[in-house]
């Protein structure tokens, strides 16, 4: 038996990480601010109180080493260097990035997006060889980017596995991109609008093919940078009706060419001008990884987790971060206003 540290333990990836690592045999210490433990992890999974930007805590987490650190909160620069401080205690490292750090030829990259004509347009899919952002602290993505230079420079002295997770999925986000859909429904709205004709594609992952990355990756350390997103990316509309189902509901779809036709109607989470779908070969070619779940088969546990987040309350109480990140997702006057005079 060896020993596994995980950061972040009791988000949305590291719960089932925990109970990946420590059902395939590993002695693992889950780590987060609230010190809790998860029902659904094994008995001998040990808890301990820290917060990320405790060096000490941290440290005291890590005690006298592991064989490896699995961090699923790292972020920027500071963090990069933080992991990298526990070099002499810790075999090598797996830490979670995102596919926001690549851009395309052009130069584009997610945080162009607002700008006209900004969205960046990758070759599908993308691999691991895509050109990425320039590192910063003004992003998301630059801050990954940063957290990628600054471990990867350090591969000699801590082997790191970078996991680039698109759109992640499962109980326990903050930012369920599924919420819009699963609201609707709950609000009785049985016609939907889509932009660019439905067929957006982002790709996602299933927390639980994250967590079979994390333990493939653990037991073979080395440097290096690999995709995780699920074996398929549906488009939206085959997201939309993935989640009708798992509700029991219909909808009708108005798919609208090109982009929404007024604010507030027909942009989902989801929504974007051009694809974005990754390869998985590197993962399988150097993990032998095989992805354990698809999308649609674990969609009913993502929408009951949200169905009972909701209940009762303001889904803006409910889900902060997503009203903060989207703004107001379900205007539905002016919805209802633009079906109106598009009947007329």
């Amino acid at each position: 038996m060896t020993r596994a540290v995980v950061i972040g333990a009791t988000g949305q990836i590291g719960r089932v990480a925990v109970g990946a690592l420590a059902r395939d045999g590993w002695e693992v210490t889950a780590v987060s601010r609230g010190g809790e433990r998860d029902g659904d992890w094994p008995g001998d999974v040990r808890v301990a109180r820290a917060d990320r930007e405790d060096d000490a805590a941290l440290s005291a987490a890590v005690g006298d080493g592991c064989d490896v650190l699995v961090d699923v909160v790292a972020f920027g620069e500071g963090h990069a260097r933080q992991l990298v401080s526990l070099a002499g205690r810790v075999g090598s490292a797996v830490v979670i990035s995102s596919v926001s750090v690549y851009e395309d030829g052009q130069g584009r990259g997610f945080d162009t997006q607002a700008e006209p004509g900004g969205f960046p347009v990758y070759p599908v899919p993308v691999t691991e060889e895509q050109r990425t952002v320039r590192p910063g602290d003004t992003s998301y993505s630059t801050r990954k980017a940063a957290l990628e230079r600054e471990l990867l420079a350090a591969g000699d002295r801590l082997p790191v596995t970078l996991l680039r997770a698109g759109a992640v999925h499962g109980p326990h986000c903050r930012t369920p991109r599924e919420l819009y859909f699963v609201k609707r429904n709950l609000d009785g709205r049985r016609r939907r609008v889509l932009a660019y004709g439905g067929a957006s594609r982002f790709h996602p992952v299933s927390v639980h093919n994250v967590a079979e990355l994390i333990r493939l990756a653990a037991p073979r350390p080395g440097t290096r940078v690999l995709n995780a997103v699920d074996p398929e990316a549906p488009t939206v509309a085959e997201i939309a009706k993935a989640v009708d189902a798992a509700m029991g509901v219909e909808t009708e779809d108005v798919r609208v060419d090109g982009p929404p036709p007024v604010d507030g109607v027909g942009d989902t989470p989801w929504s974007v001008p051009a694809p974005v779908v990754c390869d998985m070969a590197a993962a399988e070619r150097e993990l032998g990884y095989r992805p354990v779940v698809r999308y649609a088969e674990t969609l009913p546990e993502t929408v009951a987790f949200i169905e009972e987040r909701l209940a009762g309350r303001d889904w803006r109480e409910a889900y902060p971060k997503m009203f903060r990140a989207y703004g107001d997702l379900f205007d539905y006057a002016a919805e209802d206003t633009w079906l109106a005079a598009r009947r007329a």
